[in-house]
Protein backbone atom coordinates (compact mmCIF):
# COMPACT_ATOMS: atom_id res chain seq x y z
CA UNK A 1 0.00 0.00 0.00
CA UNK A 2 2.54 2.44 0.74
CA UNK A 3 4.55 1.61 -2.38
CA UNK A 4 1.64 2.59 -4.43
CA UNK A 5 0.79 5.12 -2.88
CA UNK A 6 4.64 6.12 -2.70
CA UNK A 7 4.86 5.56 -6.55
CA UNK A 8 1.94 7.61 -7.46
CA UNK A 9 3.38 10.85 -5.91
CA UNK A 10 6.62 10.21 -7.30
CA UNK A 11 4.39 9.99 -10.77
CA UNK A 12 2.61 13.02 -10.53
CA UNK A 13 5.04 14.99 -9.32
CA UNK A 14 7.55 14.11 -12.48
CA UNK A 15 4.49 14.89 -15.12
CA UNK A 16 4.49 18.15 -13.79
CA UNK A 17 7.77 18.66 -15.10
CA UNK A 18 6.54 17.84 -18.95
CA UNK A 19 5.12 21.26 -18.88
CA UNK A 20 6.20 24.41 -19.71
CA UNK A 21 8.06 26.36 -16.49
CA UNK A 22 5.22 29.47 -16.87
CA UNK A 23 3.00 26.73 -16.86
CA UNK A 24 4.10 25.18 -13.66
CA UNK A 25 4.49 28.31 -12.04
CA UNK A 26 0.94 29.82 -12.50
CA UNK A 27 -0.33 26.86 -11.50
CA UNK A 28 1.75 26.81 -7.93
CA UNK A 29 0.14 30.25 -7.70
CA UNK A 30 -3.10 29.21 -8.57
CA UNK A 31 -3.41 25.97 -6.17
CA UNK A 32 -2.41 28.45 -3.08
CA UNK A 33 -5.44 30.15 -4.03
CA UNK A 34 -7.55 27.41 -3.85
CA UNK A 35 -9.40 27.21 -1.11
CA UNK A 36 -11.71 30.23 0.44
CA UNK A 37 -10.15 30.05 3.70
CA UNK A 38 -6.81 30.94 1.64
CA UNK A 39 -8.97 33.76 0.05
CA UNK A 40 -10.26 35.33 3.60
CA UNK A 41 -6.81 35.04 5.16
CA UNK A 42 -5.44 36.95 1.86
CA UNK A 43 -8.46 39.64 1.91
CA UNK A 44 -8.69 40.15 5.62
CA UNK A 45 -4.46 41.54 5.41
CA UNK A 46 -5.28 43.18 2.28
CA UNK A 47 -8.00 44.65 4.04
CA UNK A 48 -6.03 45.84 7.55
CA UNK A 49 -3.43 47.08 5.18
CA UNK A 50 -0.77 46.07 8.07
CA UNK A 51 0.95 43.02 9.42
CA UNK A 52 -0.98 40.72 11.59
CA UNK A 53 0.09 39.54 14.51
CA UNK A 54 -2.70 38.35 16.47
CA UNK A 55 -4.60 35.36 15.86
CA UNK A 56 -6.02 34.86 12.18
CA UNK A 57 -8.03 31.99 13.63
CA UNK A 58 -10.28 34.45 15.36
CA UNK A 59 -11.64 35.70 11.45
CA UNK A 60 -12.02 32.33 10.01
CA UNK A 61 -14.91 29.91 10.96
CA UNK A 62 -11.45 27.27 11.48
CA UNK A 63 -9.74 25.96 14.34
CA UNK A 64 -5.90 27.14 14.91
CA UNK A 65 -4.35 24.54 13.51
CA UNK A 66 -6.54 24.41 10.38
CA UNK A 67 -5.33 28.05 9.65
CA UNK A 68 -2.10 27.43 10.52
CA UNK A 69 -2.03 24.79 7.64
CA UNK A 70 -3.29 27.60 5.31
CA UNK A 71 -0.92 30.51 6.62
CA UNK A 72 2.32 27.95 5.67
CA UNK A 73 0.42 27.31 2.41
CA UNK A 74 0.02 31.05 1.47
CA UNK A 75 3.70 31.56 3.45
CA UNK A 76 5.14 28.73 0.93
CA UNK A 77 3.59 30.49 -2.35
CA UNK A 78 5.33 33.91 -1.26
CA UNK A 79 2.06 35.28 -0.67
CA UNK A 80 2.84 36.25 2.65
CA UNK A 81 5.22 37.04 4.80
CA UNK A 82 5.41 35.42 8.12
CA UNK A 83 8.07 36.78 11.02
CA UNK A 84 8.46 36.20 14.03
CA UNK A 85 8.68 38.00 17.06
CA UNK A 86 8.79 35.76 20.42
CA UNK A 87 5.83 33.40 20.68
CA UNK A 88 4.04 35.42 18.14
CA UNK A 89 4.36 35.51 14.12
CA UNK A 90 3.40 38.61 12.27
CA UNK A 91 1.74 38.02 9.09
CA UNK A 92 1.92 40.31 6.36
CA UNK A 93 0.99 40.19 2.29
CA UNK A 94 4.35 40.77 0.09
CA UNK A 95 2.94 43.23 -2.25
CA UNK A 96 5.73 42.26 -4.35
CA UNK A 97 4.74 38.46 -5.09
CA UNK A 98 0.70 39.72 -4.88
CA UNK A 99 1.63 42.28 -7.95
CA UNK A 100 3.21 39.44 -10.15
CA UNK A 101 0.60 37.13 -9.15
CA UNK A 102 -2.01 39.80 -10.68
CA UNK A 103 0.38 40.06 -13.82
CA UNK A 104 0.13 35.99 -14.23
CA UNK A 105 -3.32 35.80 -13.98
CA UNK A 106 -4.31 38.46 -15.78
CA UNK A 107 -1.41 37.35 -18.99
CA UNK A 108 -2.79 33.72 -18.47
CA UNK A 109 -6.53 35.16 -18.81
CA UNK A 110 -5.69 37.59 -21.95
CA UNK A 111 -5.31 34.04 -23.77
CA UNK A 112 -8.54 33.70 -23.69
CA UNK A 113 -10.14 36.28 -25.35
CA UNK A 114 -13.46 35.71 -27.36
CA UNK A 115 -13.54 35.98 -30.58
CA UNK A 116 -15.61 38.86 -32.33
CA UNK A 117 -18.14 37.54 -33.66
CA UNK A 118 -18.20 34.16 -31.47
CA UNK A 119 -21.31 33.08 -30.13
CA UNK A 120 -21.88 29.32 -28.23
CA UNK A 121 -25.37 29.23 -26.55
Amino acid sequence: MFTSKFNSEIMVTAKTTLFDESLQIRASLFKALAHPARLQILQYLAKTKSCISGDISEELPLGRTTVNQHLKELKNAGLIQGQVEGVKTNYCLDYDKIEEMKNLLSGFLDEFETPEGFCCK
